[in-house]
């Protein structure tokens, strides 16, 4: 067997290339990106999702993150710390960084070790509500050795040492800018957290939360050369549609962003010769979340979709299980994304040694699924809706506005409806839905609903996603709701395999443990139900060259953006 000291000595560094020199700083004008979910701050520490730690990424980084080769590739780092070049401890305890001389933030002060302490100490507060905490897990101590030397001390075992400052979910902030922000103060600093000051290719000059995003390119910024573009003109709102037509008919946008359209739609915008569409299979899946607790309007705001009631329906896995069979996943792939979509019954489908394989709920079982509602004692009424102790079955069922996610809510509807459950849909502007305003009521971690349907992906190391399950993950009022812990499930077998997981230096042993938690939230308890794994589109003007789909970020290589000419 293959230990993990061997796999991190010679297989997870990606070989650095020397990028091709550009046209010059700034001097392809202005690149037009429409990003249809807009960001509702530019932190990525109390994120909502992903529309804001993207949006972000333009001008935050972190010490690394994983290429379009899904392999681990510096960023502010000279290298990818391992066991053979002594970056990672034999024992597994440790790891240290080194930061790239000279580094400088966009306002011209030093980036120091210091720095990526203060990030540290940032994050790991308990009173901030940071959404990348499970990046930090078992994180001891982080030590500034010297100005550029970093060392992450854990109070365990981890084989996996690459969470904290890896990824565009741990991007390294400014410690002067944020040094008033720690804690509760987290969410009150406006300016930091709309403006923030970073080491990335661009600077925001405006930010208008859940609408626009006007950047320069960073004039610090590591390579003199780049980026090409002297300004990103970024815009939120809209939809996939739109994007779509922005860049592939009318020539308006050089980007679009996740442009899941019906594909026959898509083909016929592209006839028109002005833009391409790149999708690429990652890990990225379209699931179903059953709420563990229940949402009642009548129960106290702080108290709905808590623990503290279970929610009388879906509690029942019979129920939730029943749920899942009744879908015919190969048709919702085939409507909702052809050649974009693959039938999947898995949470974590990629990557392979990682990946169950489960295929026993691609059979729809419409006679199964009636079957399991009989044995949990919902009876048929007279309108063909079932009823227990004069209760009907009925479920709310929530989703982004996106016009594919409503043709599969209703596809759903249908299905659930003919084995007897009454289903209320409703769908919630992205930016509302994906928001990371505490306040807001909409959202998909609040999770006011009984079902609800979004996208998730697990990236190339699924330890931190399966971690975000544990039951101390439930988002609630005392964390801010910003914990992904969605469906508030809660199995103490459960978070024993994550803790064996982060205690385990086998790879074989590793992947076995990730199959045994995805089945356990997946076929086993059917509280995520995975429907398809998808691609992800994006529409891309046949004017702009040097974009790469990569694992991390969509912006992870901007600053090799160009104009073709």
């Amino acid at each position: 067997m293959l230990r993990l000291k061997a796999f991190l000595a010679a297989v997870v560094v990606a070989t650095p290339v020397a990028a091709l020199a550009g046209p010059g700083r700034g001097a392809d004008g202005t690149v037009n990106i429409l990003y249809w979910q807009a960001p509702s701050m530019m932190n990525p520490y109390l994120a909502g999702g992903d529309k804001e730690a993207e949006a972000a990424s333009l001008v935050l980084e972190p010490l690394a993150r994983a290429d379009e080769n899904a392999k681990l590739s510096p960023c502010l780092a000279v290298d990818i710390p391992t066991v053979e070049n002594g970056g990672v401890s034999n024992e597994l305890k440790s790891i240290t960084w080194k930061l790239k001389p000279d580094l400088k933030w966009s306002d011209g002060t030093p980036v120091t070790a210091k720095d990526v302490v203060f990030t540290a100490s940032y994050c790991m507060d308990a009173k901030a509500g940071c959404s990348s905490l499970d990046n930090f897990r078992s994180v001891d101590k982080v030590e500034a050795v010297d100005n550029l030397t970093i060392k992450v001390t854990f109070n365990e075992t981890m084989p996996v040492p690459y969470g904290p400052f890896v990824s565009k979910w741990s991007p390294i902030i400014q410690a002067k800018q944020f040094a008033d922000c720690l804690g509760e103060k987290a969410p009150t600093c406006t300016e930091a957290n709309f403006n923030p000051i970073g080491t990335g290719p661009f600077v925001v000059t405006s930010f208008k939360p859940n609408d626009s995003i006007q950047l320069k390119a960073n004039p610090h910024y590591r390579d003199p050369n780049k980026p090409a573009f002297a300004d990103v003109n970024y815009k939120g709102g809209g939809d996939a549609l739109g994007a779509a037509r922005a860049v592939l008919q009318t020539g308006e946008y050089d980007f679009g962003w996740n442009t899941i359209v019906a594909p026959d739609v898509l083909k016929k915008m592209a006839e028109a010769g002005k833009g391409t569409l790149l999708a690429q299979f990652g890990s990225l899946v379209e699931i179903l979340v059953m709420n563990l607790t229940d949402p009642s309007p009548s129960l106290p705001l702080d108290e709905r979709s808590t623990a503290k009631y279970p929610n009388p329906i879906l509690s029942d896995s019979r129920v939730r299980k029943a749920l899942s069979i009744a879908i015919d996943r190969a048709t919702l792939a085939k409507i909702g994304y052809d050649f974009m979509g693959q039938p999947t019954c898995d949470f974590i489908p990629a990557p392979a040694h990682f990946a169950a394989g489960n295929t026993d709920c691609l059979k729809q079982d419409i006679k199964g699924a009636q079957k399991l509602l009989d044995e949990a004692g919902w009876r048929r009424g007279p309108d063909g809706i079932r009823e227990r102790d004069s209760k009907k079955l009925k479920l709310t069922y929530q989703t982004s506005t996106n016009a594919v996610r409503q043709q599969l809510q209703a596809i759903i509807k249908q299905w659930w409806r003919e084995i007897g459950v009454d289903v209320e849909l409703r769908n919630i502007n992205a930016s509302v839905f994906f928001s990371s305003d505490p306040g807001n009521p909409d959202t998909y971690q609040k999770f006011y609903a009984d079902v609800e349907m979004f996208s998730f992906s697990s990236g190339i190391e699924p330890s931190a996603s399966v971690a975000s399950n544990t039951c101390d993950k439930a988002p609630r009022a005392t964390n801010q709701w910003r914990s992904a812990n969605y469906a508030r499930y809660c199995d103490k077998d459960y978070d024993a395999l994550v803790t064996q997981l982060d205690q385990t230096d086998d790879i074989e042993k590793r992947g076995e443990i990730v199959k045994k938690l995805n089945n356990m939230l997946t076929v086993d308890s059917n509280t995520y139900v995975p429907l398809v794994r998808r691609a992800s589109p994006m529409a891309i003007s046949n004017k702009l060259g040097g974009f790469i789909i990569g694992w991390d970020s969509t912006f992870s290589n901007i600053q090799d953006w160009y104009r073709k000419k």
